[in-house]
């Protein structure tokens, strides 16, 4: 079961995520090179924050700040979890 959250338009981002057996982050964003590796240390803390240790997240950023990121993350944990209750 895939769950999303976020949008494709300028300084968002559109987080999908899905069960999976293992850890796996895939981010594709306009400002890899200067901020990829902020964006994948804020997808981790937040992943950690929900205990939150095997899943598959793609991140498909369009120049988001942290608390984007964070928020979008939280929003699809929190849509997978009522989808599952």
């Amino acid at each position: 079961m895939k769950t999303t959250a976020g949008s494709l338009e300028s300084s968002d981002c559109l987080i999908t995520i899905s069960s999976s057996d293992n850890l796996k982050i895939t981010i594709e964003s306009v400002v890899f090179e200067q901020f990829g590796d902020q964006i994948k240390e804020v997808i981790i803390n937040t992943l950690k924050e929900n205990n939150i240790e095997n899943i598959n997240v793609v991140c498909l950023d369009k120049g988001a700040l942290d608390y984007t990121i964070k928020s979008r993350l939280e929003t699809a944990i929190k849509r997978m979890g009522e989808r599952n209750e």
